[in-house]
């Protein structure tokens, strides 16, 4: 990633996924989190990091927060801090090793092994030979029979238990590999997975919990971390799927887990049960504006200068970056797409900055993106919230629904809520809301 100085320098300094590990010091943004809660004490992100170092019986954390509002960026930020006090953090990509369509908890265990043993081998851990034993019989009695390893793996697990730790760590890791294909790419394995792991759940985290022991006593108290990154993406009828009816497992590690979670589901009543296994906590947008619909300049602000640690400020003309940020409600996603689009207008129209016109067409296809995912029948809820009833909001379901197409969005601790910018704007377009927010 590059500091931005040209325009044609935008799409590389402006990507849509968070910043990684080596881009945190030159583009990192660490005073975002007073203008997200509205206190700087309050801190989500170092609630979580706080609670991994101090071990207790609740260590599963659900992280809520809107697509695009930096979660991403900030897990890794705290991984990064977490590593530099001799914490190992694993982040898994779920994204890249599972089909998001259809996911089944299972996968997540089996990714949860993968980046447990990953931990072991480098910090060269020794695993007990009881451990040893239980995977051997895991991956070779259980898993032999739908073809994920050979017969002949046996044996070579055996010799492995006969030298050293990193020889039978490598050969475990190399059948995770294999099995992580097919969570991706063959629901027929996963169903698979699934059935025969299903009634060995209990022994397969008792496997986990002694593997994490094991690292632990090594780091002499430090726990291993990980962290599932993506799994706010799946449907919330999915996810609540997951994690509701397979809540005593994916809850009962011995170890921080942090699994990012659909915001929406925040809002169905059956949330609360959740609250018993794991630890929820929620990332809030950078608002913009405040309840009362009046502009909230440190937003604006902070949100400025989010930007301009990625690009120089002279590649937007007088009041076009101010515009895009009101316009984008605090979602940086939806603020970096549209910089990325204007800017590629700009460039084929062979200018040096980014104008008004060329924000117009990229806010113009945002919002008919938005606006897609509506339907007359939400307008009236959606004018009822534009007009300021922001907070006691009835229709929870429709609320569920809003919130899953990002046309509403949730701000600070308050929990108070606004329709996208660009939502407004269209509202307002159709004679359902009388004064277009400024």
């Amino acid at each position: 990633m590059k500091y931005a100085e040209h325009l044609a320098d935008i799409p590389n300094a402006f990507k849509l996924g968070p910043l990684e590990p080596e881009e945190l010091e030159r583009f990192f943004c660490n005073e975002t989190m007073e203008f997200r809660t509205g206190d700087k004490y309050d801190s989500p992100i170092r609630d979580i990091y706080e609670d991994c170092q101090f071990p207790s019986d609740n260590n599963a954390f659900l992280l809520l927060g809107h697509r695009g509002c930096g979660k991403s960026t900030e897990l890794n930020k705290m991984s990064q801090e977490l590593e530099k006090n001799g914490y190992q953090v694993v982040t898994v990509r779920c994204n890249l090793d599972l089909d998001l369509i259809n996911p089944v908890y299972t996968d997540l265990l089996i990714l949860m092994g993968e980046a447990l043993l990953k931990i072991a081998e480098k910090v060269g851990c020794t695993l007990d030979r009881d451990i040893k034993k239980e995977l051997i019989s895991f991956w070779t009695t259980e898993l032999t029979e739908i073809g994920v390893i050979k017969d002949s793996s046996e044996a070579a697990f055996e010799a492995g238990m006969q030298v050293e730790t990193p020889s039978f760590l490598s050969s475990v890791l190399k059948i995770f590999a294999s099995a992580k294909a097919n969570l991706r790419f063959s629901s027929e394995k996963r169903t698979e997975y699934k059935t025969k792991l299903t009634p060995r759940a209990g022994d397969w985290l008792f496997m986990l919990n002694s593997i994490a022991y094991e690292i632990t006593t090594k780091l002499e108290g430090k726990q291993p971390i990980i962290i599932f990154e993506d799994l706010d993406k799946i449907n919330p009828d999915e996810a609540w799927n997951i994690f509701s009816n397979q809540a005593a497992t994916l809850s009962g590690v011995r170890f921080p887990v942090i699994y990012t979670f659909p915001i929406a589901l925040s809002y169905d009543p059956r949330f609360a049960s959740l609250e018993g296994f794991y630890k929820p906590k929620t990332l809030p947008m950078i608002k913009q504006e405040t309840i009362a619909g009046e502009k909230y300049q440190d937003g604006i602000d902070i949100i400025t200068k989010i930007v301009e640690k990625r690009a120089e400020p002279c590649l937007f003309e007088e009041d076009v970056l101010v515009t895009l940020i009101k316009k984008t409600g605090g979602s940086l996603r939806d603020l970096f797409a549209c910089i990325n689009s204007a800017a590629k207008i700009a460039i084929r129209k062979k200018t040096n900055v980014i104008s008004k016109e060329d924000i117009d067409i990229s806010l113009k296809e945002l919002k008919s993106s938005l606006t897609r995912r509506i339907e007359r029948k939400n307008y009236d809820f959606l004018a009822d919230i534009c007009q300021g009833n922001r907070q006691n909001i009835e229709d929870k379901a429709m609320l569920l629904d809003m919130l899953r197409a990002n046309v509403v969005l949730e701000y600070n601790s308050e929990r108070w809520h606004n329709t996208h910018p660009l939502v407004t704007e269209f509202l307002t377009e159709q004679g359902l809301v009388k004064n277009e927010r400024s």
